[in-house]
C-alpha cells in the first residue's frame, strides 16, 4: 500500500486570522466548527485542516512550544513565471509574508511566502 496524504493539518495562532488567509487565497470552507475548520483546496489537492496550536498538540500528545523553522514547507506548483509572482502578490495581499522573492533557478522559477503562522509555501514553475 502506497502512503496518501489526503488532509494536511496546520496548528495555528489565531483559527479566524489563518481561516480569513486560506479563504482569501481561493480555499472553500467545507467544515467550520468553533475548534476545526476544514478547507478544500480545489479537485486534485489534499484537504486542508486548522486546528488551534494547544488543541493540536493536545491530540498529538506534545508541546505546543516550538518556534523557526518546523522542518516543511508546502509546495505548489503552477504553470509559469507569471503565475508564480500572482500567487506571491495574492499571498501577501491575504496577509502571508514574502520569505524570499521570486528568482529564476536552473530549472524555472520560484518563491517562497509564509502564511500568518510562519508556515511555508514554495510557489514554483518549471521552465
Amino acid at each position: 500500500m502506497a502512503l496518501e496524504a489526503n488532509a494536511i493539518m496546520l496548528a495555528v495562532d489565531d483559527l479566524d486570522r489563518s481561516k480569513r488567509f486560506y479563504t482569501d487565497l481561493g480555499c472553500a470552507v467545507d467544515q467550520d466548527y468553533p475548534n476545526f475548520v476544514r478547507l478544500s483546496m480545489g479537485d486534485r489537492s489534499s484537504m486542508l485542516a486548522l486546528y488551534p496550536r494547544e488543541s493540536a498538540a493536545q491530540d498529538a500528545g506534545v508541546s505546543s512550544e516550538g518556534t523557526g523553522y518546523r522542518g516543511v514547507s508546502f509546495h505548489y506548483l503552477v504553470a509559469s513565471k507569471d503565475a508564480v509572482d500572482q500567487v506571491i502578490r495574492d499571498a501577501v495581499d491575504a496577509g502571508g509574508e514574502i520569505v524570499r522573492k521570486p528568482e529564476a533557478a536552473q530549472w524555472g522559477y520560484f518563491g517562497y511566502f509564509s502564511d500568518p503562522d510562519g508556515y511555508l509555501w514554495k510557489v514554483a514553475a518549471s521552465s
